[in-house]
């Protein structure tokens, strides 16, 4: 490779972190002169890098986005990183993005340097993936979000609540939050001035208005586990108080929850779950007897259990 390709290949290494480069910065780190970087700037613009230019004291050149796409330089570790998160988006729930992960996993792979080459496919021998299941999100609605969240713009869009009751809101979004095959949105509603999580499968029409805003601080500090408290403050929740008899000595670890003795063969038991199942099963394997007290939910499960045993074995 001679001198000045080499030269271009750092150069455009340089512009394509997103950032203004002033040609001095540029000129120190390549150590060549200014108007060198002046005319190496020019070849790469004759190549089709839409390198842009700014004047002023904050001025500088950055490589924007062009009609097409030219070639990219990546480095082991982001050719690597790439290729693996296309292994991994092909399984996502955004529409559509699976065929195009595969599509542009098959241009990649073949281009990779053979070292690369066996680093990918022995990780994707080695991996296997769980299959999900779920609602698939528009990916022009993430998009569209992503941009609102990096341009602090405004979003009007129509939403579709769990009970079905539908909505019009205007928001500052802040963030985007993947959890499993779910996609999330979480901003601040203006009608209702207050913090909302929004399932993006959920969202349909957006708009970005064009209205800017400054962010505010997130409850917490941490986006990821402000939406995690939200989704578990939904769930419904039941307070188990069951007397156990069994001396609490006795009482397995596993249960969990919390033992409190009542006398030598018995002590009550308290804890919380999201199904009243979850909760009979765990007192039912106990091998037991127990009256549980609460909640009226558990009672009623309880009950209709016993009866479907009865009626399993004839009464007896």
């Amino acid at each position: 490779m001679s001198e000045a390709s080499g030269r271009l290949l750092a150069l455009l290494s340089l512009l394509q972190t997103p950032r203004e480069w002033p040609g001095s910065e540029l000129a120190r780190r390549l150590e060549i002169s200014q108007r060198t970087v002046r005319r190496d700037i020019d070849r790469l613009r004759a190549l089709g890098y839409p390198v842009h230019a700014t004047m002023g004291a904050e001025g500088g050149y950055r490589l924007a986005a062009g009609a097409a796409m030219p070639p990219l330089l990546l480095d082991d570790e982001e050719a690597v990183a790439i290729t693996v998160g296309l292994r991994v988006s092909a399984g996502q729930a955004v529409a559509g993005i699976g065929e195009a992960s595969v599509r542009a996993l098959t241009k990649l792979e073949q281009v990779l340097p053979a070292r690369l080459r066996y680093r990918v496919g022995a990780l994707g021998a080695a991996t296997v993936t769980l299959p999900g299941t779920g609602p698939d999100v528009d990916p022009e609605i993430l998009t569209l979000a992503a941009a609102a969240i990096a341009n602090r713009e405004r979003v009007r869009f129509a939403y579709r609540a769990g009970d079905g009751a539908r909505s019009r809101r205007q928001v500052e979004p802040h963030n985007l939050v993947s959890a499993g095959r779910r996609w999330y949105l979480l901003a601040h509603d203006l009608d209702r001035d207050d913090w909302r999580v929004y399932r993006l499968d959920r969202v349909s029409d957006p708009v970005a208005t064009g209205a800017r805003f400054t962010p505010r601080a997130v409850p917490g500090g941490d986006a990821a586990a402000f939406v995690t408290a939200r989704m578990y403050s939904t769930v419904p929740s039941f307070q188990a108080v069951v007397t156990l008899h069994l001396p609490a000595a006795d009482v397995p670890p596993h249960l969990g929850g919390r033992v409190t003795p009542v006398d030598d063969g018995r002590c009550r038991w308290e804890s919380v779950a999201d199904t009243v199942e979850w909760l009979a099963f765990r007192l039912l394997t106990l091998g037991c007897e127990f009256d549980a007290h609460e909640p009226a939910e558990l009672v009623e499960h309880l009950a209709t259990v016993s009866a479907r045993a009865a009626r399993a074995t004839g009464g007896k």
